[in-house]
């Protein structure tokens, strides 16, 4: 079944503009950076996650798919929802400016967590704001304001209802089959990205 959800980052059409990223072995300062990037879910990440958030349990498996683009770059609705919460986790290495969506999906509620952003996507925002596919939520952050990282949203999906605007964007092994239940392949909105 082919679904017409609308891409949350316009990504280029050439696929050699955009970099599969692998974290696998670490993450690599002095790499090249291509302007657009994709990064795996459930991807173990040793040593990406050093800050004072991630030292206890040695979370280092990502539960979202990151979505790398400048700085600025529109965030769109992949589909019709509501605002379901929204924060500023302002910790280092957190996800800086969230939003979390909400969505009936295949007649189930679906909610999408979109960290990473800029400030500016929080202005005039309310709990039970409605809007349409295709809507811009906010604006990729700069590393200043989104937790200390290269500019990129991180997308994920959630069965059931956070009680904040917060998801554990990354789990330990221990979590790891437990939590891809909770929080399904991104891919199921946004498509064969890889």
């Amino acid at each position: 079944m082919t679904r017409a959800f609308h891409p949350i980052i316009e990504l280029p059409t050439e696929p050699s503009a955009i970099e599969i990223c692998d974290f696998t072995r670490g993450y690599d300062p002095n790499r090249t950076r291509p302007d657009f990037s994709i990064g795996r879910y459930d991807e173990k990440r040793p040593g990406m996650y050093e800050t004072a958030l991630f030292r206890e349990g040695a979370r280092d498996v990502h539960m979202g798919i990151d979505l790398g683009a400048p700085a600025g770059t529109p965030v769109h609705a992949f589909n019709d929802g509501e605002i379901f919460l929204f924060a500023d986790n302002t910790a280092s290495g957190d996800y800086g400016p969230t939003l979390v969506t909400h969505h009936t999906f295949e007649g189930r509620s679906l909610y999408v967590l979109h960290g990473h952003l800029a400030r500016r996507s929080l202005d005039g925002k309310r709990v039970g704001n409605r809007f349409t596919r295709g809507a811009i939520l906010g604006w990729i952050g700069e590393k200043h304001e989104n937790g200390g990282w290269n500019p990129h949203v991180h997308v994920q999906l959630a069965w059931s209802a956070p009680e904040h605007a917060d998801l554990p964007g990354v789990v330990s092994d221990a979590e790891r089959a437990r939590t891809r239940e909770a929080y399904p392949d991104p891919r199921l909105i946004l498509g064969p990205l890889y």
